[in-house]
């Protein structure tokens, strides 16, 4: 992006180190990269300045990270509406199976669309259901990602344990080991950027313990690297995969994932709500990630995790919206304000969490888990500029006097800018990279045909 833009006169959190914060502030994007931000008025004198934006009346901080998401899953929300995973798995495999590719592309559209509306900057998508002659599905992916303009982790997922071998999908919606293992490397070679400012960078991911075979959790680890990505997983969901790991393995999930490989600072697993204390331990001493996903937990009866332990412990924790089939708003601002009030439920009560952790969950916590704390998470000279205004001056949020506790303990706050790399994505609430009623159109007829396919 050519030119200087300035931002003036809005508060700041930059999510740093020091959680440093200006009540008034300003920020100086150039080059894709933010080159100044402080306190008061930019410097005056700035060369080159092709915009420069008065955002009185609002509240910067970096761009939101989602570390965890099924976008397919959009196509199929509100099913199973009283199911707890196992059983909401099972009455969406056979739905799921007839997915293709004018399908995902449609779904992952429409759930990058929402997200980006509410200020999601860059996001992960674990897609791990591949139908034999779906088409490029993972492709599908990128291309939505590249319409809309949002960083993409594509965690390429697998399963190969069918109901035949003791797993819990159906056999037809498995793969071969081998088949899955070299599509994975294939993928990783097409699509992964190692740069700092890459758009898409993969990740392999197959799906979780009861769903995968030892030998596809043990060669992918090996896998992830020898290519140097990061691998991701789904780990400790619920009461009844620990009951699975324990009746198949002998030991819980986390004891079976860190036999297989599968601790590590390049590893996260989503969701890590049946923690036991040595579990946590674990995590810490390897470095391994957490994404958490307060919402899908809740509208699954998972549990309530334990995020105010892992954070004590050193774990690196961010935010998941998970698939819009187990939380339908789609959204991760939203899952700042359930962060805190979920954990709040739990032992720790009004001390489990603040608005700035919370925060820090969504953002700088995020870019740890996902390896790119180097280069986004927090608003400092050097980093990427993906960044977002938030209108806190409405009728929503003018009485919150603190600029954070109003973002994370108000209602959702309007995105007045969202940029990715300096490059606007949101405005004044709208997206700028795609027409969001054509998106939503497109969304709902795959969704018709989806069910349409499913019922035949």
């Amino acid at each position: 992006m050519s030119g200087r833009t300035v931002i003036e006169n809005c508060a700041v959190a930059t999510v740093d180190a020091h959680d440093t914060e200006h009540a008034t502030g300003h920020l100086v994007l150039s080059g894709g990269r933010i080159e100044a931000v402080g306190p008061g008025p930019a410097p005056a004198g700035l060369g080159g300045v092709t915009r420069r934006i008065d955002a009185t009346g609002h509240l910067a901080t970096p761009g939101l990270i989602n570390t965890h998401h099924h976008f397919y899953q959009w196509l199929t929300r509100g099913l199973a509406q009283d199911a707890h995973l196992f059983d909401w798995l099972r009455a969406s495999y056979p739905v799921w199976a007839c997915i293709d590719e004018p399908m995902v592309h449609a779904a992952a559209r429409a759930s990058l669309a929402m997200m980006a509306r509410g200020g999601v900057t860059t996001a992960v998508d674990h897609h791990y259901l591949f139908p034999r002659g779906a088409g490029d599905l993972l492709g599908a992916v990128i291309r939505a990602a590249g319409g809309i303009g949002v960083r993409l982790t594509a965690a390429r997922g697998a399963m190969d344990l069918g109901a035949s071998d003791g797993g819990l999908p159906p056999d037809f919606a498995v793969e071969a080991t081998d088949d899955a293992l070299a599509a994975t490397e294939d993928a990783v070679r097409a699509h992964h950027d190692p740069a700092p400012d890459a758009m898409v960078r993969v990740a392999v991911a197959p799906c979780s313990p009861f769903s995968v075979t030892t030998k596809l959790l043990c060669e992918s680890a090996e896998l992830a690297r020898r290519l140097g990505v990061r691998l991701h997983t789904h780990g400790s969901e619920t009461a009844e995969e620990a009951e699975f790991c324990h009746e198949r393995f002998g030991m819980g999930p986390t004891a079976y994932l860190e036999s297989a490989g599968w601790l590590g600072p390049d590893v996260w697993m989503a969701h890590c709500v049946h923690m036991t204390d040595g579990d946590i331990t674990a995590f810490a001493r390897t470095g391994t990630g957490v994404a958490h996903c307060p919402s899908s937990n809740a509208r699954l009866a998972a549990g309530i995790a334990r995020v105010p332990d892992l954070l004590s412990a050193g774990v690196p924790v961010g935010l998941g919206v998970d698939g819009t089939a187990s939380n339908e708003a789609g959204e991760l601002h939203t899952e700042l304000r359930n962060a805190l009030l979920v954990a709040r439920l739990g032992p720790h009560r009004e001390r489990a969490l603040t608005v700035r952790q919370a925060l820090r969950l969504g953002t700088a916590g995020g870019a740890r888990v996902i390896g790119r704390d180097a280069e986004l998470g927090s608003l400092e000279p050097g980093k990427l500029a993906d960044l977002v205004l938030w209108r806190l001056d409405g009728l929503g949020h003018s009485t919150i006097t603190d600029p954070v506790a109003a973002l994370v303990l108000g209602p959702p706050a309007p995105v007045t800018l969202a940029t990715v790399g300096g490059v606007p994505v949101v405005e004044a609430g709208r997206l700028l990279t795609a027409d969001e009623d054509a998106v939503a159109r497109a969304a709902g007829a795959e969704a018709r045909r989806l069910a349409a396919a499913a019922a035949r």
